[in-house]
């Protein structure tokens, strides 16, 4: 009897169990472009390049630093000076450490530990917890809303 019942069903489960495992394809692929897109950030900001900045963040963006201050885009911008020669050593490199993504549809959540490493061996390497809420838009992903949050030096 289970073998018929298997047979009658077998094609309706494989049909069911199809879109599932294509979706999730899809947000592995989702999931990896987030993070190259982090990655390629990160380092595009280590040089305060403002090419990179207009790239990852919305025009819309409601970003809150970890100093508890709320700014947009614009203020970012007005911020950011274009250096586009990447031949010096930056001050402050950027790297992202601990990523996690989920992915909503157009949707994406991405968590991860902010690493500040300066080129003055004097200075202390600083951490920050940021979460972005990115939004695909005319097939690019783009942050709407930041939160960046200091994590204490453990020697302070």
């Amino acid at each position: 009897m289970n073998t018929i019942i298997m047979k009658k069903y077998l094609p309706l489960i494989l049909i069911l169990t199809i879109p599932v495992s294509l979706f999730a394809q899809s947000d592995q692929e989702e999931k990896e472009i987030l993070t190259e897109l982090l990655h390629e950030f990160l380092e595009g900001a280590s040089y305060n390049d403002a090419a990179t900045h207009a790239r990852f963040w919305a025009e819309d963006l409601i970003y809150t630093g970890s100093n508890g201050n709320r700014i947009a885009k614009a203020d970012i911008m007005s911020g950011v000076n274009e250096n586009p020669d990447r031949s010096l050593e930056p001050e402050t490199r950027y790297s992202g450490e601990d990523i996690q993504i989920m992915i909503f549809g157009e949707t994406a959540v991405v968590a991860f530990r902010l690493v500040a490493e300066f080129a003055d061996p004097n200075e202390s390497e600083l951490n920050f917890y940021n979460t972005g809420t990115f939004v695909k838009r005319d097939g690019e992903w783009r942050v709407v809303a930041w939160q960046a949050t200091s994590i204490p030096n453990e020697n302070e």
